[in-house]
């Protein structure tokens, strides 16, 4: 393998920072540090494929006089380019070659069957992830702990009462679920003689328990007014809120919208959902007309994501998480103080309240939330207490009705 990066490389990995976005003056600051670094490797004798982040470090503490600022900018500059070999192969060892523990190594494969095997999406890996991590660690701690088939069912219920105890129904709940299914993979694997998910207890919550929280119909035009479509910001957010309001998306399915998901000639948005179901719903006048306004004025990036950061690198924005952030940010400046975490999941409670009040189905609201199960609609129906006294019977009294 040769020493030294191409300069086809270095200019591939260029043009790939002005289409995220970056200004020339900052491109030629990288290109600087990329050709300082591919001189570097060459005297260090260090073939391209093997370089790694040891080397990047190496480099950029080549001197111990180099300021702090300095240092990171370099870092700052190498890391993506690392990224990038990678992604084209010229670079093969993984991106951050450490030691992984037992612990750490079981999770790996767990998610790895729950992505493949269960088909659970990216979202649901996120939440079950870190908690059987935890668990794994906490058990097999340092090397020394229980090895998989010392589990026992007495282990496990210990664990999922000591870590109850200051959670809430709903996150005991899914702590239940992610051991229970934990069980289940180390008994597929032959780590357990017996499948321990039947030893998980079942933790109580009662559905529909309480009312969703809402927005009113004036609530959510208020928030809508609040962003300044002036701006680049504002024509991103405004399209993003309206995705919310109007048709009750999630957050992650409008994070991972991409451009051909616009179906424009037949005035439709694909979205991919839960469980990785892929629907077509109908792209409404102001929705679409908000999506052309920000594509065509305030969105200047190479990415296939729809909705991008504002500064460079201008990728797609970083999943739910950032939708959430920008939906606070509008209620904020709509003085808007709901009751709820999860900011942006008030916009599909309040749609599906609002349908119900206008005379809406439970069924036509499933279909327009796209809910696989009746069951999570029907928390709806405690919201409409005129529709529910209109369908009470009369309590029967002695001599009749009154």
């Amino acid at each position: 393998m040769p020493l030294g990066l191409p300069a086809s490389h270095i200019e591939a990995f260029l043009e790939d920072l002005r289409g995220a976005g970056y200004a020339e003056r900052t491109i030629r600051k990288k290109r600087s540090v990329v050709t300082a670094f591919t001189r570097w490797t060459k005297r260090e004798r260090i073939a391209l494929d093997r370089l790694g982040d040891c080397d990047i470090a190496a480099f950029v503490k080549r001197s111990s006089e180099t300021p702090a600022e300095r240092v990171q900018f370099e870092m700052a500059a190498l890391r993506p380019l690392l990224e990038y070999l990678r992604a084209k192969s010229v670079v093969v060892l993984p991106l951050t070659p450490i030691d992984a523990s037992p612990a750490d190594e079981l999770n790996k494969r767990y998610l790895d069957y729950l992505r493949h095997d269960r088909g659970l999406a990216e979202n649901s890996l996120r939440v079950y992830g870190p908690l059987v991590r935890d668990f794994l660690a906490s058990q097999m701690a340092g090397g020394s702990g229980l090895s998989p088939g010392s589990f026992d069912a007495l282990t496990i219920r210990r664990y999922l009462l000591a870590r109850s105890v200051d959670r809430s129904a709903e996150s005991s709940r899914l702590l239940a679920t992610a051991l229970r299914s934990l069980c289940h993979f180390l008994f597929l694997r032959g780590d357990t003689l017996v499948d321990l998910a039947v030893s998980v207890p079942p933790v109580r919550t009662w559905r529909q328990s309480s009312l969703p929280a809402l927005l009113s119909p004036e609530e959510v035009e208020r928030v809508l007014d609040s962003t300044d479509r002036s701006t680049s910001r504002g024509c991103r957010d405004y399209a993003i809120l309206l995705l919310l309001a109007r048709l009750g998306l999630r957050a992650g399915e409008i994070a991972s919208l991409e451009l051909g998901d616009l179906l424009w000639r037949s005035g439709e948005i694909v979205v991919h959902g839960k469980g990785r179901m892929v629907e077509h719903l109908p792209l409404l006048s102001d929705v679409g007309e908000a999506l052309a306004g920000y594509l065509r004025e305030a969105r200047a990036s190479a990415s296939r994501r729809v909705f991008v950061r504002l500064l460079a690198p201008r990728v797609g924005l970083a999943g739910p998480a950032a939708i959430d952030h920008i939906v606070r940010l509008a209620f904020r400046r709509a003085g808007v103080c709901p009751a709820s975490r999860g900011a942006a999941h008030l916009f599909r409670h309040s749609l599906a309240t609002r349908m119900i009040r206008h005379g809406a189905s439970m069924a036509e609201i499933g279909e327009v939330l796209r809910h696989r199960s009746p069951n999570s609609t029907a928390i709806y129906a405690k919201v409409s207490f005129e529709a529910l006294r209109g369908v009470a019977r009369p309590w029967p009294v002695t001599g009749g009705a009154r």
